[in-house]
């Protein structure tokens, strides 16, 4: 039995792909919960089309996060705070300080796509920025301890 699939099945397919399953694993499983439809040419000449418009969606998708990435260039980040007399951080740097220090700059980001490991000493460190599948920028940082300002009395 040939089937379109509607979603990732474990060992078995990706979504729009077309299996050959038995006929029981089809008729009492996939298509009864929603994982799969039946292939006929008609299901698979719509399936063709669906897949061609969605190509040229995600290119320009893909397209667009290319061009996002072009701001990244040159971009690097310093990020004051408190740290303790060996040079540890209260806490630790991690994508919320990233995202806010980006946001100075005029570049907004979602703090979910950076990827950097927490940092928890004073140095210099690399985030990755994951903007689309395929596209990815890494922006350096450098942890420095925070300046604090004598009041004159």
């Amino acid at each position: 039995m040939e089937l379109i699939l509607k979603e990732d099945v474990i060992n078995l397919g990706y979504k729009d792909d077309i299996v050959k399953v038995k006929d029981g694993y089809g008729r009492n499983y996939l298509i009864p919960t929603g994982k799969a439809v039946i292939a006929t040419p008609s299901a698979k000449k719509v399936l063709a089309e669906n897949l061609r418009q969605r190509a040229h969606k995600l290119a320009k998708i893909k397209a667009d996060a290319e061009d996002f990435a072009k701001k990244f260039e040159g971009v690097s980040l310093t990020i004051a705070t408190k740290v303790s007399a060996t040079g540890t951080v209260f806490g630790s740097v991690g994508a919320i300080q990233i995202a806010d220090e980006l946001a100075k700059l005029g570049i907004e980001v979602d703090r979910k796509i950076i990827s950097a490991e927490s940092a928890k000493e004073v140095g210099n460190y690399t985030a990755t920025i994951r903007l689309h599948k395929e596209v990815s920028v890494k922006v350096p940082f450098a942890v420095v301890a925070e300046v604090e300002e004598t009041v004159a009395e």
